[in-house]
């Protein structure tokens, strides 16, 4: 197994932890580190997937966005295992969130039709860095469409935890959750959009 797999499955029990914290009304604090650690190990199997190996040389190359010197073969399901490990982080969030009764159902069935349909037309066709039109480019695939979406759901999560745990006001929450899925949906329109341009 390949270094970027195995940090797709560690993520993934991971958030099952924090799943448990939260319904467990555990310390937010501790939860929301492990979050955040959950989450930025979705950049950490990127950096892995691209350039193999930890070492000066790749982070001054991931840092400055340049190419790999030597290509790194990944595995036949490495992208798409990628995905599905994004969509369980994805889906036990709302799902948690949902159980709780802070976000309405409809939100988290709103969240499973965007990713089923925009998920399907991207597999048939590749990954993300193969979108063609300037619109999807930016929105899902450029650096700001990534960032802007992982930010955006990191701060969303972070504060519905302290909602439920700590008794935080609900309206920044549901503000956060308003912005986080037209954000999402965009992003669906956008993978939607080129992939039947592709077509």
């Amino acid at each position: 197994m390949k270094s970027a797999d195995a940090v797709v499955l560690l993520r993934t029990f991971m958030i099952f932890a924090v799943a448990y914290l939260i319904l467990a009304k555990f310390n937010p604090i501790i939860t929301i580190i492990l979050l955040i650690a959950a989450l930025v190990l979705d950049a950490v199997d990127g950096y892995f997937a691209k350039y193999g190996k930890v070492n000066i040389e790749t982070l001054r190359l991931y840092i400055n966005h340049e190419p790999p010197k030597q290509k790194i073969k990944p595995t036949p399901y490495g992208a798409r295992l990628d995905i599905a490990g994004d969509r369980v982080v994805e889906y036990t969030m709302w799902i948690v969130f949902t159980i709780v009764n802070i976000v309405p159902l409809f939100v988290l069935l709103l969240i499973v039709l965007r990713h089923s349909f925009a998920d399907a037309l991207m597999g048939s066709r590749g990954t993300s860095s193969k979108m063609k039109t300037k619109f999807a480019q930016i929105v899902y695939a450029s650096n700001i469409g990534r960032g802007g979406i992982n930010v955006l759901k990191a701060v969303t999560y972070c504060y519905l935890i302290l909602m439920y745990v700590s008794n935080y006001p609900a309206l920044p929450g549901y503000i956060l959750v308003t912005a986080l899925v037209a954000y999402i949906m965009l992003r669906g329109i956008a993978e939607i959009y080129d992939s039947m341009k592709s077509f």
